[in-house]
């Protein structure tokens, strides 16, 4: 899919355009063959800035080309659902600065930067601001991280009480899920900062006073996310090693007492056993015999269950 918007410099209106002019914000969702082709064609430039954005294991980096054309990939957070859990990763966005005429962004799917920016050229972003645009967009991505690892946050605590009534190992799983989507967040995040500390310092584009600082908020955004996702994945961390020592603890007490309970049963057992041998034994022309076999082993059963009592093997 590929559509395009252009704000009137006269204006200031953004509207949506079939035709390629100066100024023109390009925004491509999967596009086909057919439609990378004919964009670049028509913009002038190689496919390849294109292809990168829509490789699914791209990292964020800046690209420069010697014609002027820059290439900035940056690490969107995204939710996907997976065995009817909700899932939380990243990936790959494409911002093509083609010298002074066009802004191209690729993505791979549908996602919340894109949308959010496709309602921002409308009331507040100007298309043919491309530094603006870029910034805002750090900005825009830096708040959805943000807003994302809120949701995560309280996702875990919600797992934690659960896990706290009974550990079922559904809930560990989705524990183990969030815990991976923290490292992918931390991960990206480090790699966003990296694209957006290089363009505040390598001048790789020309910074107006206003957008400096929109580019500055934008890092410091960044930097609290990062910061949150550490700290949620450390907690995290902690958190599943506590329940891996609950659940071995667990298993050690249900051993321990079906190993008393195997013991235990095993008294009359045995008494049963040896007064059922076909030799002459204690009591056996007794009118009372039985009784008396039976309440010895009641006593001594009473016995050993006393003694792991003491011991704590039935606790």
């Amino acid at each position: 899919m590929v559509k395009m918007y252009n704000t009137d410099m006269d204006t200031n209106v953004t509207s949506e355009t079939k035709i390629f002019q100066k100024g023109n914000w390009i925004n491509m969702i999967n596009p086909s063959k057919d439609e990378i082709e004919l964009i670049c064609e028509a913009v002038g430039i190689e496919n390849d800035f294109i292809k990168y954005s829509l490789d699914a294991e791209e990292k964020a980096r800046i690209d420069i080309e010697d014609d002027g054309t820059i290439l900035f990939i940056i690490d969107v957070p995204i939710s996907e659902e997976e065995n009817g859990n909700i899932v939380y990763t990243t990936m790959p966005v494409g911002l093509i600065f083609v010298r002074d005429e066009y802004l191209i962004t690729i993505s791979i799917k549908e996602n919340s930067l894109i949308n959010r920016m496709e309602q921002l050229v409308k009331k507040t972003v100007a298309t043919y601001k491309k530094s603006q645009f870029l910034f805002q967009v750090f900005y825009e991505n830096a708040s959805m991280f943000l807003n994302m690892l809120k949701i995560i946050n309280k996702k875990t605590e919600l797992l934690e009480k659960t896990l706290r009534k009974s550990l079922r190992n559904d809930d560990l799983m989705k524990m183990l899920n969030i815990e991976k989507s923290l490292v992918y967040f931390t991960t990206s995040l480090k790699s966003n900062e990296i694209v957006m500390e290089k363009t505040l310092r390598g001048k790789i584009i020309k910074l107006y006073e206003e957008d400096e600082d929109l580019l500055e908020d934008s890092i410091i955004e960044n930097k609290q996310a990062m910061e949150m996702s550490k700290t949620y994945s450390d907690i995290l961390n902690e958190t599943m090693d506590v329940y891996a020592s609950v659940i071995s603890n667990n298993i050690n007490d249900v051993m321990k007492i079906l190993t008393s309970i195997t013991i235990i049963l095993a008294v009359p057992t045995l008494i049963a056993s040896i007064w059922g041998m076909n030799v002459p034994v204690p009591f056996q022309y007794s009118s009372n015999g039985f009784i008396l076999l039976i309440a010895s082993s009641i006593v001594i059963t009473l016995i050993v269950m006393i003694w792991f009592k003491k011991k704590n093997m039935l606790n």
